[in-house]
């Protein structure tokens, strides 16, 4: 008896439609990265480690590091606490209130961040509406200057990548049958124990996803800490920027973009796998 090899999916007509986003992929982004890649591996003797070596011997480029994981945790922790709620929430509305709610979250997406990160730059002046505000409500007893702040930026990105938080959690909400917390309440659970052992494990998924694409998109960020902290303070992606337009290095700027590169590739990697793995308890 003969044991047919599985074909090739490469046979299939079908699997050829992928063949122009394959192409498309490779030209604009896999040879652009190889080339980073190379360069930033490339001395005056040839291939060499040297400046990943000048690189994380620097205790300023740790600094460096360090200010954009940072930044990045604190965007993703309050991206959550808001989009956790705001899910469940757009989940449970009406048919009206959820259609307006759902065009509240994603028609920001049309507006650039270039534009989004200039008006933040107006919301958090001294005379701005969240100096006011904490003003009015006596948690400050003078106005004081959010913008060029690491407070400041964490807020104005936060509202920019909030959508991409909500979006995930809301897509595995929607799927959960209330009847779940509803037999639970019958069978005597605490609200708190059927959120914590119905609720939350049943989101996960959409958790996880919502934290990798808040996470990784806050680790690269360019414009958004350009404009509400200035050259001050610097991350990865910032300082990849000065080196490739200011300073000139493209040694330098490689290096630090496939260190960037090699952060933002694990936060996908590592949540895929929390994912499957979740996916796996479940089922």
């Amino acid at each position: 008896m003969t044991v047919k090899s599985a074909p090739s999916p490469w046979r299939d007509p079908v699997a050829l439609l992928a063949a122009p986003a394959v192409i498309y992929l490779l030209v604009v982004y896999a040879f652009p990265l190889l080339w980073l890649f190379m360069k930033s591996l490339t001395g005056p003797g040839g291939l060499t480690l040297q400046p990943y070596v000048s690189f994380l011997s620097d205790p300023f480029n740790w600094r460096v590091v360090g200010n954009t994981l940072r930044v990045a945790a604190w965007v993703t922790v309050v991206c959550f606490a808001i989009g956790y709620p705001a899910a469940f929430a757009l989940a449970r509305a009406g048919a009206v209130l959820q259609i307006v709610m759902l065009v509240s979250i994603i028609l920001p997406l049309s507006v650039g961040a270039v534009v989004k990160a200039f008006a933040w730059q107006i919301v958090l002046r001294r005379d701005g509406i969240v100096s006011q505000t904490l003003v009015g409500l006596g948690l400050w007893d003078e106005p004081q200057r959010l913008l060029f702040t690491e407070t400041g930026l964490v807020l104005g990105a936060a509202n920019i990548f909030l959508p991409f938080m909500i979006l995930p959690i809301y897509s595995v909400v929607k799927l959960i049958d209330p009847r779940l917390s509803e037999a639970g309440a019958t069978l005597g659970a605490t609200p708190l124990y059927r959120f914590t052992h119905v609720t939350l494990p049943l989101t996960l998924p959409g958790i996880v996803s919502g934290v990798a694409f808040v996470f990784s998109m806050s680790v690269s960020m360019f414009v958004i800490p350009s404009l509400l902290i200035g050259d001050r303070f610097q991350t990865l992606a910032t300082l990849t920027g000065r080196s490739f337009l200011l300073m000139r290095n493209e040694q330098l700027g490689s290096t630090t973009a496939v260190i960037l590169l090699v952060l933002a590739v694990s936060i996908v990697v590592g949540s895929t796998w929390v994912a499957r793995r979740i996916g796996g308890n479940q089922a």
